[in-house]
Order: C-alpha cells, then sequence, then structure tokens
C-alpha cells in the first residue's frame, strides 16, 4: 500500500471501534453505578493490567486527580512488571498468577474497592489472577477487553467486551483494542466523577491549577459562574480558595 493508502485504511478500522464500546454500554452502566456506591463509603478503584493496558489504566488514574480535584489514591494502576515497565517491557511479568494480587497488598485492598483487570486477549495471567482472587474476597470486580467469553471475562462480575476484531497488524492491540479500552476508561471515571459531584454543569469545578493555562481556565469559570466582570479579582477568587468550586461559593456567600 502507498502512505495514503496506509492511512485511509487504518482510519477506516478505526472507525469501527465506537460501536464496538456502544454495544458494552449496559455493562459500563453496572460498573459506574458499582464504582460510585463504593468510592462514596470510602472505597477506591484499581486498575491492573499489563504491556499496553497496563499503561492505559496508569494514564487514566493518573488524570483524575488534575482534572476532577479528587485524592492521588482514589485510582491506582498497577502495571505488571511495576512502574519501569510504564517505559519498556518487562519480560514475563505478566505471566505471575500471583503478581496482580501481590501488587495489591500494599495498599490494603478491601471490600470497599473496585478492582477492574484491563486485558485486549483477556487471557493475561497477571489480570486473571488478581481479580479471581479479589472476587474470592467479595470484592467487586470487572474487566476490560477485547475477545469474547474470554477467561478474564469468566473470572469477574461485570465483563465488558468490547470487541473490535482484527487488528489492521494482525495482533498489534496497540491499535483497535487500545483505543476501545481508552474510550471504555473515559467513560468510566468521567461518569463516576460527574455522579459524585466532581463537575457543575460541564465544567471541571474541582480542577487542580497546575499551570497557566488552567488558572486563566479557572478565573473564567469564576467569572461566568458568579457573574464578575473583573478578571483580577475572579483570579484572586481562584487563587486564594485553590478552586473554581471554592472560590464562587466564597463570592456568592459574601453576597
Amino acid at each position: 500500500m502507498s502512505t495514503l493508502e496506509l492511512l485511509v485504511n487504518i482510519n477506516n478500522e478505526d472507525k469501527t471501534v465506537p460501536f464496538a464500546v456502544e454495544r458494552c454500554i449496559p455493562q459500563i452502566e453496572k460498573l459506574v453505578d458499582g464504582i460510585v456506591e463504593r468510592l462514596s463509603r470510602g472505597g477506591r478503584l484499581f486498575y491492573l493490567g499489563a504491556g499496553t493496558s497496563g499503561r492505559l489504566g496508569i494514564l487514566d488514574a493518573s488524570e483524575i486527580p488534575p482534572t476532577f480535584g479528587a485524592p492521588f489514591d482514589l485510582v491506582i494502576g498497577l502495571i505488571a512488571g511495576g512502574d519501569k515497565a510504564i517505559r519498556r517491557a518487562v519480560e514475563a511479568a505478566e505471566d505471575s498468577w500471583e503478581g496482580g494480587w501481590n501488587d495489591m497488598q500494599q495498599y490494603g485492598v478491601d471490600n470497599d474497592d473496585i478492582v477492574v483487570g484491563i486485558a485486549a486477549s483477556g487471557t493475561t495471567p497477571y489480570v486473571i489472577g488478581a481479580v479471581k482472587e479479589s472476587r474470592s474476597r467479595g470484592i467487586l470486580t470487572a474487566c476490560v477487553t477485547c475477545n469474547p467469553n474470554s477467561p478474564l471475562a469468566a473470572e469477574v462480575d461485570i465483563p465488558i467486551e468490547a470487541v473490535v476484531g482484527p487488528e489492521f497488524v494482525t495482533g498489534s492491540t496497540r491499535m483497535k483494542a487500545g483505543t476501545a479500552q481508552k474510550l471504555v476508561l473515559n467513560m468510566i471515571t468521567t461518569s463516576a466523577m460527574i455522579r459524585l459531584g466532581h463537575v457543575k454543569g460541564n465544567k471541571m469545578v474541582d480542577m487542580q491549577l497546575t499551570n497557566a493555562k488552567l488558572v486563566d481556565r479557572g478565573t473564567r469559570m469564576i467569572m461566568d459562574e458568579a457573574s464578575i466582570s473583573d478578571y483580577e479579582q475572579a483570579k484572586e477568587l481562584l487563587l486564594t480558595h485553590g478552586s473554581v468550586r471554592k472560590g464562587v461559593d466564597f463570592f456568592k456567600n459574601q453576597r
């Protein structure tokens, strides 16, 4: 194929992914409701995966604190082989049936937590062993996989199976499968954070002010929400109180 043909055909394959995810919405709904219930009573959400799947879980977990102002230990991503595997593959780490559960022990996982295994193939021992042990202890378990009727799906309470079909490059699950997993994880945590009140309207009112762009965005949110025309006044409210929500609440309580 020419470069153009390659790109067009990859894009055509990618277009099928949202439809595969759409068919999973009833299962995603069950999981989100279970997550909201448990996080509301002090639980945490754990993602476990290997390779691309593990990296996607860590990516989603790492974006929750800055986006929604949630604690850093509310959503926890674990990858076979540890943090060094985020950048470089660790051979055979995913083949350990005990590895996932062992990695969770430092966090004192209990029945208020949720464990979600991520594996495109649905056959990764690191993930299957962790969800199986978790489920046996009464912990809510789910999975995000891209193969139907996988061993992983058989071991969880809520299986999410986004069946995307063969990859453009055979076996390269960083492509359609990875895209499907990313979409599902976005849906899970975004919906849960909205349900838990971290979003007002469609605005990230609890976001962390980690750079100038976000300070500017937060300032303009306060101007809009509190009907303040003075940019500097709104910015001072934001920086003094640390979030859009707290700045608006303080302003409204002073009126």
